[in-house]
């Protein structure tokens, strides 16, 4: 029985270090990249088309 246990133990084991490397090396990442680089295309929208360049305005 406790044969078993070790088994899955060490392959749930296995399966965490995995999801972990997913996550740190593929996942956050790429989900970094997409969040700075959506907020940098919103502001550049919002610059052109609503608020104008930014600067000093009306001089």
């Amino acid at each position: 029985m406790s044969d078993v246990n070790k088994t899955e133990s060490n392959e749930k084991r296995s399966l965490e270090w995995k999801s972990f490397f997913f996550i740190a090396v593929v996942l956050f990442p790429v989900l970094s990249v997409a969040f700075v680089g959506g907020y940098g295309f919103l502001v550049w929208m919002l610059q052109m088309f609503v608020m104008g360049p930014p600067g000093a305005h009306g001089m």
